[in-house]
C-alpha cells in the first residue's frame, strides 16, 4: 500500500476523542427552532456572545423555524457530531413533539445533552381591554361561554400549550388552541386582542405589562417569580398542584465526544455564572440552571414521559 495511503487510513482511524481535543477549531452555529424575538431565541442571543469569549471561536444564532421545532430537530441532530452544531432545546420540540406525531428522529435519544440553561417565567397574561383580573375571572368566563375563549401559544406542544390544556383539565373548562410560529407573532396578535389569553414568556411579554397593554393573572409554576412576585401562582389562585415548568436548554447531536461536550459544558455553565449574563438573563425572566450532562439526560427522559401522558389524555393531535 502506498505511503500516502497508509497515512490516510490511520488518520481516519484516529479516535473521536483525540481529534476533540484541539476542540473547537471552527466557528459554531446555536439552531434555534422558532423565528427571532422568542424567549428561546432571547436566551441564545444573551450566551452566544459569552460563549464565544469561553470557547475562542464564534458562537452565531441560527434561526430555524418550522413544524413546532421540528426543522431544527432535523437540522441540528443530523448534523456531524462533531460540536460546531448546537441546538436550542426546547420543552415542546424536544419532549413533546415525539407524543404528538410521527417524527423521523427522537430528540431525546438522538442527542448528547450538554446542559440545561434556564427556567423560563411564564405569565398567564389577557389584553388589557378584557375584563378579567384573576385566574377564577378567565375560569368563570370559560364556564359561562365554553369552546370560545382562545389563547394563543408559540407552537403546537409548547409550555404555553401544556400549560393551557392542563388548566382546561384542572379547571373543567373548554378553550380553544391558536397555534403560532413563535413567540413574536402570538404577542402581537395578543396586543391586538385577537386571541384572549396566553402562558407566554416574560421575556415577550414583560414591557406590556408594565405599561399597561397587557395583565397579567398569574404564573404557571409552583413558586411566585421573583420577577413579578406580586403575581400569584396558578396554585394560589384556586387550582390546587397546578406547576408547568418552561425551560430551555442545549443539546448536540448523538455520538458527540465526550471530551467535546465536557468543554462546552464547561463553557455553559461559565456563561452561566457571568455576572452580566445573569444580569440580562435576570431582566427577562430566565433564571440559570446549572447542571451536568448526565442531570440534563434525566431530566429530558423524565419530562418526555410526563408529557406523553398529558398529551394523550387532553387529546393534543399535530395541528
Amino acid at each position: 500500500m502506498p505511503l500516502r495511503r497508509r497515512i490516510l487510513g490511520v488518520a481516519a482511524l484516529l479516535p473521536l476523542a483525540a481529534r476533540a481535543e484541539t476542540f473547537p477549531t471552527r466557528p459554531i452555529r446555536m439552531i434555534v427552532g422558532f423565528v427571532p424575538g422568542g424567549g428561546a431565541d432571547i436566551t441564545a442571543r444573551i450566551l452566544a456572545p459569552r460563549l464565544s469569549a469561553a470557547l475562542g471561536q464564534p458562537v452565531m444564532v441560527e434561526n430555524r423555524p418550522g413544524g413546532a421545532g421540528n426543522l431544527s430537530n432535523e437540522v441540528a441532530l443530523r448534523a456531524p457530531p462533531d460540536g460546531t452544531t448546537l441546538l436550542v432545546a426546547t420543552i415542546g420540540q424536544t419532549t413533546v413533539n415525539p407524543a404528538l406525531s410521527r417524527v423521523a428522529l427522537d430528540p431525546v435519544a438522538d442527542s448528547a445533552p450538554i446542559s440545561l440553561l434556564v427556567q423560563v417565567t411564564n405569565l398567564l397574561v389577557v389584553p388589557a381591554d378584557r375584563p378579567w383580573r384573576s385566574v377564577a375571572d378567565l375560569i368563570a368566563a370559560a364556564h359561562a361561554r365554553p369552546g370560545t375563549l382562545t389563547y394563543g401559544s408559540s407552537s403546537v406542544g409548547s409550555a404555553g400549550h401544556l400549560a393551557a390544556a392542563v388548566l382546561d383539565q384542572a379547571a373543567g373548562i373548554e378553550t380553544v388552541h391558536v397555534p403560532y410560529r413563535g413567540g413574536g407573532q402570538l404577542i402581537t396578535d395578543l396586543l391586538s386582542g385577537k386571541v384572549d389569553f396566553a402562558f407566554a414568556t416574560a421575556a415577550t411579554t414583560v414591557q406590556h405589562v408594565a405599561a399597561g397593554r397587557l395583565r397579567a393573572l398569574a404564573v404557571p409554576t409552583a413558586r411566585r417569580s421573583a420577577l413579578a412576585p406580586g403575581v400569584p401562582t396558578i396554585a394560589e389562585s384556586g387550582v390546587p398542584g397546578f406547576d408547568v415548568v418552561n425551560w430551555y436548554g442545549l443539546t448536540a447531536p448523538r455520538g458527540t465526544p465526550a471530551p467535546v461536550i465536557a468543554r462546552l459544558h464547561a463553557a455553559v455553565q461559565e456563561a452561566l455564572g457571568d455576572p452580566e449574563v445573569l444580569q440580562k438573563l435576570a431582566v427577562q425572566g430566565l433564571e440559570p440552571l446549572p447542571g451536568t450532562p448526565e442531570e440534563f439526560g434525566a431530566y429530558l427522559q423524565a419530562e418526555a414521559a410526563r408529557w406523553a401522558r398529558v398529551v394523550k389524555s387532553a387529546g393534543i393531535t399535530a395541528e
